[in-house]
């Protein structure tokens, strides 16, 4: 049986940042990684420290960058995945992003140990064998 906790968990995460807050790490585990699968800022980093100065960064380069969910799907008892978009502006390009992107949430103990961000969302639905969405 999967467990709601963890899709209320994610819920309540992606509420904050929607709103723009990225100020609570109490959901994430110390060894937290994150894993940025494509985009223009491909890589990864690790735990909360460096979560919290990659996630500034990369944020920092938009003007008007926002995030929004569109639905989240429970994979199993341990991965939530989020659908959403990720829109906004380069602040030095002026380059506008409109992104159907995912977010792979992983979590043990009521905590998020990895989350698997992805600007293509068919490459997220790809990498976990589901078909992509029909437009």
């Amino acid at each position: 049986m999967m467990s709601s906790a963890n899709l209320d968990l994610v819920r309540s995460i992606f509420a904050a940042w929607e709103r723009g807050d990225f100020s609570s790490v109490e959901w994430a585990d110390p060894e937290i990684e994150i894993v940025l699968a494509d985009g223009p800022d491909p890589g990864s980093f690790k735990g909360l420290a460096e979560m919290t100065k990659g996630w500034r960064g990369r944020m920092s380069a938009w003007e008007e960058g926002r995030l929004a969910a569109n639905e989240f799907r429970e994979l199993d008892a341990e991965r939530v995945l989020v659908l959403g978009q990720f829109s906004g502006h380069g602040k030095r390009s002026g380059l506008a992003l409109n992104s159907n992107a995912a977010n792979i949430f992983h979590l043990r103990h009521g905590k998020v140990t990895r989350i698997v961000r992805y600007w293509d969302r068919d490459r997220a639905l790809a990498d976990l064998g589901l078909a992509p969405e029909a437009e």
